[in-house]
């Protein structure tokens, strides 16, 4: 029986992460699990938590084996400074970054069929001189991808987004041809790969309120979406739009669609985190290697208090287990 291999990223060592990562050791998995963070850490975790958990050090060496609840295999990454729990601290930026590089270099070179992303603290990186606007951008650089794709999943939504850590101002002279043709295209091509979506039903919104109300409330619908949109109908994608978004997200729409590609971070995010925050999904199409995240940040306040949620990241985990099995089983 094949058992993937999944590195998980614990994140802002001061955040919900290694939490989180505890959390998860505690259930029975259809994976192998290695947790890429500081050993002592994950230790000082379980015992804030007052959780019985067991650390072995990862050896590559070693075949896979499902996970089994109470023992957690660690890729030890020692931190930096001395981690305090709700007190981020750009000296540690660099171990963030590491336990990255670590866990994609793997996943490209094989060693794992996928990463799961605990959150980091966007800020903290950047403070460190880490030009860090995203887990989504910096896997695509490390990658060498050409343009990394951002997908929410739960178990009522899938949303896609044409821009996304981009201010509000400069969206509209990002979306161009050629990027909605790119993004449109992964999303078409991802969506077969990853969920056996072979001919999914594409919906995509206008970025003006009314898809531009026949231009009166914008031209992006008629110079840059309509145009793209016709274009890849006749190469055979199913595609319908400009949609408004406030028509799109309506129940008897939804069922036309097999996900929506809204054109910016904050038309899409909102609507599927109020329908399935804490179980959401974040998946990076258009790279090279299988990364899914959760959809939340650090919760710094609720660091090692035990309150924290961890559904989004075991629905991350659960999700990468599943493509990556279903990736095996589609091979010729």
């Amino acid at each position: 029986m094949y058992v993937p291999r999944i590195v998980i990223t614990s994140g802002e060592p001061s955040g919900v992460g290694p939490d989180a990562c505890v959390a998860l050791a505690q259930s029975d998995w259809k994976a192998d699990i290695v947790v890429a963070a500081d050993a002592e850490l994950l230790a000082a975790t379980a015992g804030s938590l007052g959780v019985q958990l067991s650390l072995e050090r990862y050896d590559s060496s070693k075949a896979s084996a499902p996970h089994r609840a109470g023992v957690l295999k660690v890729l030890h990454i020692p931190t930096v400074r001395r981690v305090i729990a709700g007190q981020p601290d750009a000296r540690n930026a660099a171990y963030v970054i590491e336990m990255l590089d670590r866990a994609c270099d793997g996943c490209m070179n094989g060693e794992f069929a996928a990463m799961v992303t605990a959150p980091v603290q966007k800020s903290t990186l950047m403070d460190a001189g880490y030009a860090f606007t995203g887990h989504t951008e910096y896997l695509a650089m490390r990658t060498r991808a050409a343009m990394p794709v951002m997908l929410l999943v739960s178990d009522q939504l899938r949303v896609a987004l044409v821009t996304t850590h981009l201010a509000l101002a400069e969206v509209p002279r990002a979306i161009t041809r050629e990027r909605l043709r790119t993004t449109l295209r992964i999303v078409h091509t991802d969506l077969g790969r990853h969920f056996s979506l072979n001919q999914p039903r594409i919906a995509v919104l206008g970025l003006n309120p009314h898809a531009g109300e026949a231009g009166h409330l914008g031209r992006e619908e008629i110079d840059v979406i309509e145009p793209v949109i016709e274009e890849l109908k006749a190469e055979g994608l199913d595609l319908q739009g400009p949609v408004p978004a406030d028509t799109a997200f309506t129940p008897r729409f939804l069922q036309s669609a097999d996900v929506i590609v809204a054109m910016y971070h904050d038309q899409g995010l909102p609507v599927i985190k109020h329908a399935g925050f804490g179980n959401a999904v974040n998946v990076t199409l258009g790279l090279p290697i299988l990364r899914t995240s959760v959809d939340h940040g650090t919760a710094l306040s609720l660091a090692r208090t035990g309150r924290a949620d961890t559904g989004s990241l075991r629905a991350a985990l659960s999700l990468a287990i599943d493509i990556a099995a279903l990736s095996v089983h589609a091979r010729p």
